[in-house]
């Protein structure tokens, strides 16, 4: 079994079709299925299922496929390893984010990064904190930008905390409250709010600060993007609340301060048992030295005192 007829399984999987998977593996649709033959035969055992119409995996196929892509997985992280061990960076970097992220200007870094680490392909991935911190814990991200409660922190995960905010109230241009420079949790709770899914980190600040407030809010939309949360706020359908570092991105809102305003951090996290040179490299990028003896769950690589704390699991409403 050779690495190559892994990594054709794991590209028909994931494009359904034998001639996809040729152009992705820039081979012969005729080698590539030629392989496929022979590493079914050599397995006893069909992996792909074939129609005029569609490719889907057998049993059989599905079975294989998860070992497949840990094999390829592996044979990436040995590769670099052994390039950085002579001093040269390579691999992929899979670094993960929440939309709202403006601690660290994200494409500058990557920029930095692309200049003095021309030879590594990376991969962004949008998410929510919590899906963040359980895809870094299982080694899916390598590195990940979230936001949370300033009462939470990221459990199981190495992590560093990069800068506290307050949240203000978005609002449209001819809402009532657009000509009010400051408002309150109590005036805010008569209104109609466009929020994330209850639930998740970024919905929590909010949710924890108007709850310690004894109010209650009617979140009549939930979307699960920031951008369509102001999409919502322009079209006056509610008002929003989002930090106030990342809101002089967004065009066409006003903004309000709030006086007892929900405060979020965010944190730059990564997992040390899945930890790669590229990982190091970026996280160097970000002024965030690693070394190899950290711990690799249970504690934070350092607060705003630069002293390890214990880290929690986000608290739920």
């Amino acid at each position: 079994m050779e690495l190559q007829q892994m990594r054709y399984v794991v590209a028909i999987a994931e494009t359904n079709s034998f001639t996809k998977a040729a152009e992705r593996c820039l081979v012969a649709q005729s080698a590539l299925s030629h392989q496929i033959s022979r590493l079914e035969r050599e397995l006893g055992a069909k992996l792909f299922e074939r129609t005029s119409r569609r490719v889907r995996l057998t049993p059989a196929g599905a079975s294989f496929l998860p070992a497949a892509r840990e094999c390829l997985e592996a044979a990436e992280r040995a590769a670099a390893n052994a390039a950085a061990a002579v001093g040269e960076v390579r691999g992929r970097l899979t670094v993960g984010l929440i939309p709202t992220v403006a601690a660290v200007d994200i494409p500058g870094a990557l920029r930095d990064f692309r200049r003095r680490y021309p030879h590594v392909r990376i991969g962004l991935s949008m998410g929510a904190s919590d899906d963040l911190v359980e895809q870094v814990r299982e080694g899916v991200l390598e590195v990940a930008f979230l936001g949370l409660p300033t009462t939470a922190r990221p459990h199981g995960v190495n992590a560093r905390e990069l800068a506290r905010d307050r949240l203000v109230a978005v609002v449209a241009p001819n809402h009532p409250l657009a000509e009010e420079s400051a408002v309150d949790l109590y005036r805010l709770s008569s209104e109609v709010f466009v929020d994330l899914p209850a639930g998740t980190a970024g919905r929590i600040q909010s949710d924890q600060a108007f709850s310690a407030a004894g109010l209650t809010r009617d979140v009549t939309f939930e979307v699960s993007s920031a951008d369509y949360m102001t999409r919502l706020v322009l079209e006056g359908l509610g008002i929003a609340l989002l930090p106030s570092t990342y809101v002089p991105q967004l065009t066409g809102v006003t903004t309000i301060e709030v006086t007892d305003a929900p405060t979020r951090a965010e944190h730059v996290i990564w997992n040390r048992a899945v930890r790669t040179p590229a990982a190091d490299a970026f996280l160097s990028i970000l002024g965030i030295p690693v070394t190899p003896g950290e711990p690799s769950s249970g504690t934070t690589a350092g607060g705003r005192d630069g002293r390890s704390t214990p880290v929690d699991a986000p608290p739920r409403p």
